[in-house]
Parts: structure tokens; sequence; C-alpha cells
């Protein structure tokens, strides 16, 4: 049975950093991401790793601020995410898939249930 279960959530302040962790188990993946959703909005893609860790894709709004690893020994991917701003306020979602890179959520096979994030300004 796969079950990704995030971790790492909370209660930060602006320009504080956070680390949200996404252990897998049942299978490995090429693929695993982040996505977000916040509050009345439509769930967005955040960063995704491919089975190297060399290959890391972000959207605009974190890069530079936000880095995705993995470590695979462990079957976890990693969000490091710096210099939070209110606006990264949002439950965090873990996905995976077997497939290459990908922003694209429906293309993901398996999701987290979340942990949520909340950036005080």
């Amino acid at each position: 049975q796969v079950q990704l279960v995030e971790s790492g959530g909370g209660l930060v302040q602006a320009g504080d950093s956070l680390t949200l962790s996404c252990a897998a188990s049942g299978r490995t993946f090429n693929t695993m991401g982040w996505f977000r959703q916040a509050p009345g909005k439509e769930r967005e893609f955040v960063a995704a790793i491919g089975w190297t860790g060399d290959s890391t894709v972000y959207a605009d709004s974190v890069k530079g601020r936000f880095a995705i690893s993995r470590d695979k020994a462990k079957n976890t991917v990693y969000l490091q995410m710096n210099s939070l701003k209110p606006e990264d306020t949002a439950v965090y979602y873990c996905a995976a898939r077997v497939g290459p890179l990908t922003t694209i959520q429906r293309n993901y096979n398996y999701g987290g249930q979340g942990t949520q994030v909340t950036v005080s300004s």
C-alpha cells in the first residue's frame, strides 16, 4: 500500500524558514513534488524533483526561496522554505508519480493528506 505522509508544517513569522518532509512508503517514485492550496484558491504547483535529484522545477513564486531535495535511501522528499511570506500560507501537499518530471497535478498518481503552513506578518 502506497502512502505519502507529510510533516513539518507550523506557524512561523514572515522571514522565517521551515522545512517540510514527505515520507513515501510502498514503492519508490521517479518524480516527487509539492503543491499547495490557500483558502479560497485552487491548488497550485510549488516544486518537483526527479529521481536523481539533479532535475528540479519550481513555481516562479517560490524560485530562489524554496529548495526541494530528496533522500532516496529514506524514500523522502523535503521542501526547504526560506524567507517565508504571508502569501505562502497554505496547506502543502506532497505528490508522487512514476513518470518523468511534471508540474501538472493531474499527472501525479499519489498524494498526501497535507500539512498546514501559516506565515504571520
